[in-house]
């Protein structure tokens, strides 16, 4: 199993206000991007549940044209 820190160029978390906490995972290139966003390895749910969080309260995208996976809580 390959780690994500060995996929990933950057991976980085932020304040985005007061209350919210932003996570980016950013990719080198799209043949890397689109092997861990079709791995299922990162999405919404798994997200939610390393926080104890609801799903609902997990804002969670693939931007594609950046190579990058974005959650915020």
């Amino acid at each position: 199993m390959t780690l994500l820190g060995e996929l990933a160029r950057l991976i980085r978390s932020k304040n985005a206000g007061p209350f919210e906490l932003t996570f980016d995972i950013m990719f080198e290139n799209d043949a890397t991007y689109q092997r861990v966003k079709n791995s299922g390895a990162i999405t919404r749910d798994v997200v939610a549940r390393c926080y104890g969080l609801p799903p609902e309260q997990v804002k969670f995208f693939f931007c594609d044209s950046a190579y990058a996976i974005k959650a915020s809580i």
